[in-house]
């Protein structure tokens, strides 16, 4: 496992984090190299986050397929961003 996957995990699950303590459910796409890293689930509506850090920022091409992605209307699609030291993310709603 290489230092940026590590990275990558632990600011995965520090979204999660964020979204349990606001009530949602979650889940990781560990793995699927898809649009979204965390799934949140809660009784009113569902979230689809991307998880970048540092300076990392989502390619036209990842913001076209994000919001291009077709969810239910009670979907948002977040992006989180965290930079070195931040405690919470930067949030961007993709639409």
């Amino acid at each position: 496992m290489n230092a940026n996957y590590q990275k990558g995990v632990r600011y995965e699950r520090r979204s999660m984090e964020i979204l349990e303590a606001a009530g949602y459910m979650t889940l990781r796409m560990a793995g699927s190299h898809g649009q979204f890293d965390v799934i949140g689930i809660s009784r009113l509506d569902i979230v689809l986050v991307q998880v970048k850090s540092g300076t990392a920022n989502l390619t036209p091409a990842e913001t076209e397929a994000m919001a291009l992605f077709p969810v239910p209307p009670n979907t948002r699609k977040l992006l989180h961003r965290w930079k070195k030291g931040a405690t919470l993310p930067l949030v961007k709603e993709i639409s």
